[in-house]
């Protein structure tokens, strides 16, 4: 059994200036380890490191590297020296891409490349961050979901990110058990909280256009959600307790309808002329031949997930 991943050990995190990754890194900083953070762009990691320092973190526990999940030959530098890997980045598309592969192959291949990275160099250890999707995407049954819940990717309702993050998943466990890789991971639904970073990602975005009012009427649509700060310290925990591996862990704390979202919007910004008026589902409906968007959430109007993360 690997480990123990205690402060001072060196934990690569991939997607290093995304929402997630970036608050990985401040967590793992605050807890006393040593970081590296893969960007693609390492023109942005001063700012980073700017704002990493306003949140109490010591930067000179953190060094960067640049690295793509569509070039394989970059990940060895990446993970050389790291006693253990997050795999946090992951392609989320803006809007429905025409071509499912081109979310689908990135993240199944960058996974496979951050994953043979780290057999070449003997690291036993990964935490990688998966989604609720690759557990309930498709919803078509009235039950509680769980860890041992896989989606099915030949589902006609999956969305090409939750198929992505099925199919890469469903990769890193085969990949992990031949090579003796030890792989917890964690499963976020929708993540909230604050932004480090311009890189926000889709689930903040939700929240900017209803700011924005660029949703003038409210879907009857609602999600399970998590603080972004809770799922970085869940990847920390889960490196820390043996107990956690090979398991998959839910970071999810309550649902919300999409109008309980935007009635704590209104009371905290009371400035702001948020909208808080339901669209009938005909409606929706109807709208979504022109906005794709609200093509995607069409299966779930009125359904409440439901998860067990005990």
């Amino acid at each position: 059994m690997p480990g123990p991943y205690m402060p001072a050990t060196t934990i690569l995190v991939t997607g290093a200036s995304g929402f997630i990754g970036c608050h990985c890194v401040l967590d793992l900083l605050n807890h006393g380890y040593r970081v590296r953070g893969s960007v693609r762009d390492l023109g942005r990691t001063g700012a980073l490191e700017k704002t990493l320092s306003t949140y109490g973190a010591d930067t000179s526990q953190l060094d960067w590297v640049a690295a793509s999940l569509t070039e394989p030959e970059s990940w060895s530098a990446a993970v050389d020296g790291c006693d253990a890997i997050f795999h946090v980045a992951s392609p989320v598309p803006t809007i429905q891409p025409k071509n499912p592969d081109d979310v689908i192959e990135p993240a199944r291949q960058g996974t496979l490349n951050v994953l043979e990275a780290a057999a070449s160099q003997g690291i036993n250890r990964v935490v990688l961050t998966s989604s609720v999707t690759a557990i309930l995407g498709g919803i078509s049954e009235d039950r509680v979901y769980t860890g041992a819940d896989w989606s099915d990717p030949s589902d006609p309702d999956m969305i090409p990110y939750a198929i992505s993050k099925t199919v890469a998943e469903r990769c890193a466990w085969d990949f992990c058990q031949s090579k003796g890789i030890s792989l917890t991971t964690i499963h976020p639904a929708m993540v909230l909280g604050p932004a480090l970073e311009t890189d926000y990602g889709s689930s903040l975005d939700a929240l900017v256009k209803l700011m924005r009012r660029e949703v003038p009427l409210l879907p009857r649509f609602g999600f399970e959600i998590v603080d972004v700060r809770d799922v970085a310290g869940l990847h920390r925990l889960a490196l820390q307790n043996p107990d956690a591996i090979g398991q998959r862990l839910i970071a999810a704390n309550g649902f919300l309808w999409f109008r309980e979202i935007a009635a704590l919007l209104i009371d905290t910004y009371p400035d702001r002329r948020i909208p808080n008026r339901e669209m009938p589902n005909w409606l929706t409906r109807l709208t979504s031949l022109f906005v794709g968007e609200l093509g995607t959430i069409l299966k779930d109007l009125d359904v409440a997930a439901k998860l067990n993360n005990s």
